[in-house]
């Protein structure tokens, strides 16, 4: 996709901080005390908050690969409007409706 197209043009050129901070952002998701699951839902909450919907629809695949069933994800979301406040309402929005797509398409 999109993304590993973008990450693998930035590594032809990046620097070695720039390679080093994309290595901590895979390694920190990895399997830890926290499991992979809890870290996502992290990585999703934070990212309603800043308002970021590449990270929020990326976060949200990632949370489906892991498992997270519905009930879960509007918990997700009440705690996401809860901390980020009203503003973050568009992006839950979104979010809905991209979790609607993920959840009637087959798992891959």
């Amino acid at each position: 996709g999109y993304r590993e197209k973008m990450n693998d043009r930035i590594m032809e050129t990046a620097n070695t901080n720039i390679k080093r901070f994309f290595a901590l952002d895979t390694t920190s998701y990895a399997e830890g005390a926290l499991d992979v699951k809890t870290k996502e839902m992290l990585g999703l909450v934070a990212s309603m908050v800043l308002r970021c919907d590449d990270c929020i629809k990326y976060h949200l695949g990632k949370c489906y690969d892991a498992g997270v069933n519905s009930d879960e994800m509007n918990e997700i979301f009440m705690i996401a409007n809860l901390v980020g406040g009203s503003i973050v309402i568009p992006h839950y929005r979104r979010a809905v409706e991209y979790w609607d797509e993920l959840s009637i398409s087959p798992k891959s």
